[in-house]
């Protein structure tokens, strides 16, 4: 098979774009946030980089490169809460944006190459720019795909948040402590709520944290602020049927929130099927009528 002038061009021009993609990110000095470089030299960061587990794929690995070669400033605004709410690392998370870069880079050049192989000629112009906007895309993609999938564990966390409101309010009325009825509570439950519920309850006890204060930490990590109203309330003195009425409270408002939340979906989503449906009616009648008016056109 003869190499024609189009097929040494594309893979010129692609060398050439990764050669000066791999020039820039030597050039560029990294400009590490102070705040951030605190924070992962602080000891909980420490002890956390120690029990993490040893990375086994290709995208973790490339997310811990990431990290130590490429400037803080080129990951835009990274979804912490999101992350740790779907107990995401973070270096996985950036090797999946890397990954996802880098296939965008490749695909449209390599597409190309073998339209030029079957003899289409595409310009040299349309991969480039396809390479950069696809893989700037794709970068971005799974920040997107995080935060829905966050979205969707909110919701779960507060449909299981309601329960766990009901069970502590019921501990309380029959006699426990703040902590025992939290700590209670939380081991009812076998899913991933009551699990993250009664860890985070555990390191307190261990740390000699106050409850409350572990779950306000917890709904500001996650960002969660219907946790937040659970601890405000626990936070109180309130004995017996008091503190029980008040856990009810919250718990009714939280259903009561979720409901409102559950409609408002659902009548967005009847608003959209109007617009196909509208669309259907002017084609069903091109249906119906076009028979006759073929028989009219032809019979003239």
């Amino acid at each position: 098979m003869l190499t024609t002038g189009t097929q040494l061009a594309v893979l010129a021009g692609g060398l050439i774009a990764g050669g000066l993609v791999l020039v820039v990110m030597w050039l560029v000095p990294a400009r590490p946030d102070a705040l951030d470089v605190a924070r992962r030299y602080s000891p909980e960061a420490i002890t956390a980089r120690a029990s993490a587990p040893v990375p086994v794929n290709s995208t973790d690995r490339a997310g811990i490169w990431a990290i130590r070669r490429l400037p803080t400033a080129w990951w835009g605004t990274t979804p912490t809460k999101e992350l740790s709410l779907l107990q995401i690392p973070l270096h996985r998370h950036l090797g999946k944006k890397v990954t996802a870069a880098l296939t965008g880079l490749i695909l449209p050049p390599t597409v190309t190459l073998a339209a030029a192989m079957l003899g289409y000629h595409v310009p040299f112009a349309v991969p480039a720019l396809a390479s950069v906007l696809l893989s700037v895309g794709m970068f971005f993609a799974p920040d997107f795909d995080v935060r829905r999938e966050a979205a969707r564990a909110r919701v779960d966390f507060n449909r299981a948040l309601g329960a766990y409101i009901d069970l502590v309010a019921l501990e309380r009325m029959g006699g426990s402590g703040p902590r025992q009825a939290m700590e209670e509570a939380a081991g009812v439950g076998t899913n991933w709520v009551f699990r993250r519920l009664a860890e985070e309850l555990r390191q307190s006890r261990f740390s000699g944290k106050a409850p409350w204060d572990a779950l306000h930490e917890l709904a500001d990590e996650l960002g969660l602020p219907e946790l937040i109203d659970v601890a405000n309330v626990m936070r109180t003195t309130e004995q017996g049927a008091q503190v029980y009425a008040s856990l009810r409270s919250t718990a009714d408002d939280l259903r009561s929130r979720m409901l409102a939340d559950e409609q408002a979906l659902a009548n967005r989503t009847s608003t959209s099927m109007n617009v196909p449906l509208a669309l259907m009616v002017p084609v069903f009648f091109a249906l119906v009528g076009m028979p006759a008016m073929l028989q009219l056109m032809g019979g003239s």
